[in-house]
């Protein structure tokens, strides 16, 4: 029996194996030509593909697979995660969403990656606020509560000098959609009071958001449901959508029963066999600290109230909560979102003086728990540091029907990166056509395999 969150339409019959044009390299994916996997034969049978993660990365492609295929064809989609969604670092985001670097820089194509990351935040909006309390939704109902999108914006003091030279000139070329406003002390003050502003002058985005990433994560998987339900009623037969709690050992467990694997684990891809060692991804450890306003102190924050970046960022969850983060450990291999009092009690005595330099009301606060996720980052490259994308059959060796892709190493950009990539991959892999992704996101591997 499939589990309740599969949702299926009409049985498909088995049919000729889907085709990929190959310019004969051994198992690797065409380059400069279109694979046939559009073609809108009826008679086709099912493409399968099989999701690793729940997380940013894995919820963006399986929507763009869903969104961007034909009607006819008959996509069907199993994700896989042992946690269920959310559960990796993607769920312990701190959730601060703009398109710039933390000196202001906009980040690569960062007008292309807000327009997306917005667009599926506002698609997974709609699809929570249009649900219907079902038994299939009851547990989404517990963990979506509160907001999914807070617009309250985020505020930057100026720290140094150089600090403030640099968000000045990035100020005069920031994004229409994303602007970076300056405002003296007295304005900061009055969005966040108490807010130390040494050089008198901060930057303000005001379109900038706050994202609660569980919620988020969740809602989207709810908008891929809904699709999946939509597109059955259109009368197209055989789209399937299905999230297994469960864990894939062995990327060869699948051979065979799938079209196309994409890897979307962040730091544990490492942990299969046939990539092990073999990625350039850097793993750090970071623990996000919850804070609460004790109830006998009066609220400095209104419910529109900005978040905070400074060397110790402020993700403002309403007047009397928030997140503090986040710590950094370098080539740490813990993966538990579990945080012992030692390691939070290390995680406050290193984020606390920083955010009180900035702002010295958070002393007033009291520590109400802390999280952990193991971030996958990326290699530097003359871009910045990207994720790394691409087919990836020549690492997995051996000939292979199905064709293996990897989506990872978004690092702590992944609400940024997550929309575009998430689309460019589901192309992709949909067109069997490796070029449709930019050659910066894939030159890692010809590195590899040099």
């Amino acid at each position: 029996m499939l589990p309740p969150s599969c949702f299926i339409r009409n049985p498909s019959p088995t049919f000729l194996p889907w085709e990929w044009k190959s310019p004969g390299s051994r198992g690797g994916c065409s380059r400069g030509t279109t694979s046939s996997v559009l073609l809108s034969s009826p008679s086709q049978r099912p493409v399968r593909c099989a999701l690793l993660g729940a997380g940013f990365a894995g919820l963006s492609v399986a929507w763009h697979l869903l969104q961007h295929s034909s009607k006819e064809l008959r996509v069907c989609i199993d994700i896989y995660d042992e946690v269920g969604i959310g559960g990796g670092a993607s769920g312990v985001s701190g959730g601060l969403l703009h398109p710039y670097s933390p000196k202001a820089k906009l980040l690569w194509r960062g007008a292309e990656c807000w327009k997306e990351s917005l667009n599926l935040l506002s698609i997974a909006e709609a699809a929570w606020h249009s649900r219907e309390s079902t038994s299939e939704t009851q547990e989404f109902d517990q963990e979506l509560n509160g907001f999914i999108v807070r617009r309250g914006g985020i505020l930057r003091p100026a720290m140094d000098i150089k600090n403030l030279n640099v968000l000045n000139d990035n100020a005069q070329n920031c994004l229409a959609s994303c602007r970076i406003e300056p405002i003296d002390k007295d304005t900061a003050q009055s969005l966040v009071p108490k807010l130390c502003v040494p050089f008198n002058t901060a930057f303000y985005m005001p379109k900038a958001v706050n994202i609660h990433s569980q919620r988020y994560l969740q809602a989207l998987f709810l908008a891929c449901e809904n699709l999946v339900k939509e597109l059955s009623t259109s009368g197209f037969g055989g789209t399937k959508l299905c999230l297994h709690k469960k864990s894939v050992n062995k990327l060869l467990e699948l051979q065979g029963e799938y079209d196309a694997v994409i890897i979307c684990l962040g730091a544990k891809a490492d942990m299969l066999p046939e990539l092990s060692g073999r990625l350039p991804l850097r793993t750090c450890r970071g623990v996000i600290a919850h804070l609460q306003l004790p109830d006998n102190i009066g609220e400095d924050y209104s419910d529109h109230s900005p978040s905070i970046l400074s060397d110790a960022w402020l993700a403002i969850q309403g007047p009397r909560s928030l997140y503090m983060g986040s710590t950094w450990e370098w080539k740490s291999r813990n993966y538990l979102p579990n945080v012992s009092a030692e390691e939070a009690t290390k995680a406050l005595q290193e984020l606390l003086p920083k955010a009180s330099a900035i702002y010295p009301g958070i002393k007033d606060w009291t520590f109400a728990g802390a999280r952990a996720g193991l971030r996958a980052m990326p290699p530097l490259t003359p871009h910045g540091s990207l994720p790394l994308l691409g087919c990836i059959n020549d690492l997995v060796g051996g000939n292979h029907t199905c064709k293996y892709w990897l989506f990872g190493g978004l690092g702590s950009r992944g609400l940024l990166y997550h929309g575009l990539l998430g689309k460019l991959i589901a192309q992709a892999v949909l067109l069997g056509n490796e070029d449709l992704i930019p050659s910066e996101l894939t030159s890692w591997r010809r590195k590899s395999n040099s």
